[in-house]
């Protein structure tokens, strides 16, 4: 049997997970505190990790490995982090690797949380059977992940297929928290929110005010109830998206995108609204990409990493 801690670096979950042979025995969230960094967090997930195998009965040692998925550039040869673009920012400075072999001596793997993302869907969600995959996570910030011709995308410097949130839309637009102007998630964003309702034109004063109280459940909900001020916000945000996934398709010629994070228990609103978009825009002249929700939910990631981990063990086996 593969067991595999699986953990979820999220920017306000963060979510820990036991897996047994590629199946999600049980998972623990967490909040994240995102702003404090990552250290502060350790103790916490520590703590819900040994949780985990006192209540399964698992031995440190039956471990296969734990592994991470992190909202940022990572170097998943060296198990390093390359860029946290204000997200646990302390991240570049801790060794993960030594962390894990001090607690629980076992491998660690650790990669971009989208990435893992996708690798999750492409193996035991909506992207089973496909070789050209895309998919677009939205949640505080927005990330995607690429499987082409059969391959997990990395690229020379790891971060090929992974910056989908920062493709530029609008060069005159809002700065972004990478420093560039213009990113899908300056403009579409949870983490933006609140600043794109502050400085949108046509919505109200009495909407600005309410800024900070928004989310975009709160957002489709009141969007939903007849709320003019919401629906504005809903509907451009998910312009957006299409417009972005219009580019991903251009860029990456999948078969299939998927969308994923918290922002998907409104798909019964979002997948036509921006099917119809990328349907009428995209270049698609050998036929048309479906647009699907993620199967696996805020898991994908997980079942990402417990994927990789068991086939870089058999990997190993087969080199022993």
């Amino acid at each position: 049997m593969d067991n595999v801690i699986a953990i979820d670096l999220g920017g306000t979950i963060v979510k820990i997970g036991l897996l047994r042979d590629g199946q999600l025995l049980d998972c623990v969230r967490l909040p994240a505190h995102l702003a404090l960094g990552l250290r502060p967090n350790l103790p916490h997930i520590q703590q819900a990790i040994d949780r985990l195998l006192l209540t399964w009965q698992i031995e440190a040692g039956d471990l296969s490995g734990i592994g991470l998925a992190f909202p940022g550039l990572v170097n998943p040869i060296r198990s390093e982090v390359i860029s946290t673009n204000q997200k646990y920012e302390d991240a570049r400075s801790i060794r993960m690797d030594q962390w894990v072999e001090n607690n629980w001596g076992v491998p660690f793997y650790m990669d971009n949380d989208a990435r893992l993302a996708v690798a999750g869907e492409w193996r035991h969600g909506a992207g089973q059977g496909k070789r050209n995959v895309v998919m677009m996570t939205i949640g505080t910030g927005i990330g995607t992940g690429v499987v082409i011709d059969g391959r997990l995308l990395y690229g020379e410097h790891f971060q090929a297929g992974s910056l989908g949130g920062h493709f530029v839309l609008d060069y005159k637009g809002r700065r972004c928290s990478c420093g560039n102007k213009g990113c899908v998630e300056a403009l579409s964003s949870s983490f933006f929110l609140p600043t794109i309702i502050r400085e949108h034109p046509r919505l109200s004063d009495a909407f600005k005010r309410e800024a900070e109280r928004y989310d975009f459940k709160l957002i489709f909900e009141s969007a939903q109830a007849g709320d003019k001020d919401a629906r504005i916000v809903r509907d451009e945000c998910m312009d957006i998206w299409a417009a972005a996934i219009i580019t991903y398709i251009h860029a990456y010629d999948p078969e299939i995108v998927i969308l994923g994070g918290g922002v998907m228990n409104s798909q019964e609103v979002i997948i036509p609204y921006v099917s119809e978009r990328v349907q009428k825009w995209a270049w698609c002249p050998s036929g048309k990409v479906p647009i699907v929700p993620a199967v696996l939910g805020d898991n994908a990631a997980l079942f990402g990493l417990a994927h990789i981990m068991i086939k870089r063990r058999q990997n190993e086996r087969i080199h022993v």
